[in-house]
């Protein structure tokens, strides 16, 4: 196509899986495509992102030969974790015999409750260094396997210094044909409880994100893509495939790490609180100082060294259904449209809602069965979500990804008005005043926290549901807010647009210059090894004095996009 290279980004939603393609040279965006989001497939998520890519070059007209960047965000590390999907684990904990009292406790890591009812429990065996050969690592891991365990944790006291007992305890995994995760190559901090913790948690999701990350870079072949296939990271960067494969934990909460990523591509804010608006669930989450801020994941309550952003998610969204109870309106949300398998009131046409009359439902079983929905005349049924109020009330408006058809979002209204003893517009406003009271005691939080100025802190709406929410959030607080280009694919072009980081992290007492000049080094290498082009790498040192850690972020674009740029 005359010269042109393009870029893919694919945001992987609990919904919907979208794609966009995007001019390398104008960062303009030339094609997007959206399918279901496949979490039921046998190829699980995968399925969705090689459909979306394969149609969104189709549909472009675009050789995959010109395609020289390709990422796609996840949340199958989350999802697997917060459903408890998980493989079983084995710990295999490992110090001196001097060290060993202390270190049989910390690497020996109780339950982790991943979601209510259920946890993550791994196995453990403990094997002094002194004592270590190859023939007790095959006894130990044997010994794991026997119990039914997976995949292995290696994990060993000052292993961040010294990794080779971790690394007898890999080829002892290795030659049994066990996958198997080492401390030292997920966090270089000393800790050993949270380190074997974080361990634990990559390897529970190892077998699952191999077979994702197979399949997926397999499909990219066949499609005759030969630019590297990255991966979102749950702290704004991006990974090759063969990382994922290593480390999978690192992309919790890529989802919202990419929609930040996209819009501070677009949009010059300072400090501001960004929303995510999906159908089902928003992230909510601090900009600082054109940053987003980032945190070490938390899973089941317990901290982990998994950096990420920090991220509040809430049960209400886009596509949140209204309840009722006795002509009141009782709650908004947490059940959508999309998981009752209904269409939005607001997207129909107005004729649809002749004789238009309130049902009940009850979305899922065990569910309330106070789910509002619309029967119409031929028998469809339809949702009343926030989507249709903020149309009937005209804060969706022309233009923006949730703008349906006000009048036909006023139609199905009126028989709930009639219910609540209240106009269509009240009703309306019932609605979203219910559902935005959700949102701002997060935001107050935020802003709390974070000690922003208010009289500088602006709200950013991203996601296709974001004008359902934010208009009216913002109007309440008496705060300025902005919605996003592009913002119901902003997830997408983040990802595209990504750079390639990477976190090197130790613990150095009064660190001196040798010390930093080491940790960026380390830094620099590590981001090279990922895919970033060494000419272009930036290496930033934090220093904390209190905590003693020193961190050394390197960031740089990918090796194709930098040649690209500079031939």
């Amino acid at each position: 196509m005359d010269g042109r290279t393009f870029r893919i980004g694919i945001d992987v939603g609990g919904t919907f899986t979208k794609a966009v393609l995007i001019d390398n040279a104008t960062y303009e965006v030339v094609g997007r495509y959206s399918v279901l989001t496949t979490h039921a497939d046998d190829r699980g998520v995968a399925k969705g992102v090689v459909e979306a890519f394969r149609n969104v070059l189709d549909r472009s007209g675009v050789d995959p030969r010109d395609v020289i960047f390709l990422a796609h965000s996840t949340t199958q590390a989350t999802n697997a974790l917060l459903e408890g999907d998980v493989a079983p684990v084995g710990v295999i904990g490992m110090a001196s015999r001097d060290q060993a009292l202390l270190a049989r406790s910390q690497s020996n890591i109780r339950e982790i409750e991943l979601a209510p009812g259920r946890f993550l429990r791994p196995g453990h065996r403990f094997v002094t260094t002194d004592q270590l050969t190859e023939t007790s690592a095959r006894a130990a891991v044997e010994e794991l396997r026997a119990e039914g365990v997976r995949v292995v944790v290696a994990t060993s006291a000052f292993g961040v210094d010294d990794h080779s007992s971790e690394e007898t305890i890999r080829l002892a995994a290795v030659g049994a044909e066990m996958a198997v995760t080492c401390g030292h190559e997920i966090s270089k901090l000393y800790g050993l409880t949270t380190r074997t913790r974080t361990a634990v948690i990559n390897a529970s999701i190892l077998p699952k994100m191999i077979d994702t990350a197979n399949m997926t870079g397999a499909s990219v072949r066949e499609a005759g893509i030969q630019a590297p296939l990255m991966v979102m990271r749950g702290d704004g960067g991006v990974m090759d495939i063969h990382e994922m494969r290593r480390r999978p934990a690192m992309t919790m909460l890529s989802g919202p790490a990419a929609s930040v990523a996209g819009a501070l591509m677009h949009l010059r804010v300072s400090d501001g609180i960004y929303f995510e608006v999906g159908g089902t669930s928003t992230n909510i989450g601090v900009i600082r100082n054109g940053r987003p801020t980032v945190k070490y994941a938390r899973v089941g309550g317990h901290e982990t060294y998994v950096n990420s952003l920090d991220v509040r998610v809430t049960g209400i969204a886009g596509g949140s259904m209204v309840r009722i109870r006795d002509g009141k309106l009782v709650d908004v949300g947490p059940r959508s449209a999309h998981i009752a398998g209904l269409p939005y009131s607001a997207f129909a046409e107005p004729s649809a809602f002749a004789d238009a009359r309130v049902e009940l439902l009850q979305p899922k079983g065990g569910d309330p069965d106070d789910y509002v929905s619309i029967r119409v005349a031929d028998g469809a049924r339809y949702a009343i979500t926030n989507t249709c109020a903020a149309n009937v009330l005209g804060y969706a408006k022309p233009g923006l990804h949730a703008y349906g058809n006000p009048d036909s979002a006023r139609r199905a209204m009126a028989p709930l008005a009639a219910m609540l003893g209240c106009s269509a517009e009240d009703a309306a406003r019932q609605i979203l005043e219910r559902a935005t009271a959700k949102a701002i005691p997060v935001v107050e939080q935020l802003i709390a926290e974070y000690g922003l100025d208010r009289g500088q802190v602006v709200l950013v709406g991203e996601g296709g549901g974001a004008a359902a929410l934010l208009p009216l959030t913002a109007e309440r607080m008496q705060l300025a807010h902005t919605i996003s280009k592009d913002a119901e694919v902003i997830s997408s072009i983040g990802v595209a647009l990504a750079l390639v980081r990477e976190v090197i992290e130790r613990v150095i007492p009064n660190p001196q210059p040798e010390d930093l000049k080491a940790i960026k080094r380390e830094a620099f290498d590590a981001v090279v090894r990922l895919g970033a082009a060494a000419e272009n790498v930036e290496v930033t040192i934090e220093v904390s004095p209190h905590s003693q850690r020193v961190r050394a972020i390197a960031m740089g674009a990918s090796e194709m996009r930098a040649r690209r740029r500079t031939s």
